[in-house]
């Protein structure tokens, strides 16, 4: 098993486990705390030496996303609109990148949230705020969009929409991270082989 494969496979666990976190907030208004956390940490880690590192150098705070994406790959998936969000995602990161104003945006953006995000945390109401607002001017410009689908209740909740946001902007850069480290979409055809075992052997 290469480095790269190990890489991809982190960066999709990160993106499934973010959009997991979006999926239960638009059905129910709340998701884990620990989680949540660990995603939009992940955010601010812009200069992040390696795929691990980016999420804490911690690739077992990634578990529950390398269960959701072996369950993708082994046709288990029991939430068929989580791999179709994700293939959103993956088709929103070519247009990002591709944008060279809406990227420099966004990361600026970033930057100057990172001092109020080390003070009060990544799960502060105000960088949740501030990270949604980020994301409803820039990414959510780009087309296709990214639909949500979820409870109507929730979904009309200013906060819980900010909240949907910051987390998509998190599953957004796992796809960046995933395409820096040689993705494509050959990945889910050509070498599921290969990723199934980068999988499991994070698993054990």
């Amino acid at each position: 098993m290469t480095m790269d494969v190990r890489s991809r496979v982190l960066a999709l666990a990160g993106m499934m486990q973010a959009l997991k976190l979006v999926r239960q907030i638009a059905d129910t208004g709340h998701a884990d705390g620990e989680g949540e956390r660990n995603a939009l940490d992940s955010v601010f880690r812009i200069d992040a030496a390696s795929a691990e590192a980016v999420y804490g150098n911690n690739a077992r705070s990634l578990r529950g996303g390398l269960l959701l994406l072996r369950d993708y790959f082994t046709d288990r998936s029991s939430d068929q609109a989580l791999p179709k969000l994700g293939m959103s995602v993956l088709q929103i990161e070519r247009r990002f990148v591709a944008d060279d104003a809406v990227a420099q945006q966004v990361l600026d953006g970033i930057r100057a949230l990172e001092g109020i995000a080390e003070r009060q945390g990544s799960i502060h109401p105000d960088v949740i705020s501030k990270l949604g607002q980020l994301y409803a001017d820039t990414i959510s410009h780009l087309r296709p969009k990214v639909i949500v689908q979820g409870n109507p209740h929730y979904l009309q909740q200013a906060d819980v929409v900010a909240e949907i946001r910051a987390l998509l902007l998190a599953a957004l850069r796992s796809a960046v991270l995933w395409r820096q480290m040689g993705g494509t979409l050959w990945d889910f055809v050509l070498r599921k082989r290969a990723m199934i075992a980068a999988i499991e052997a994070e698993l054990d």
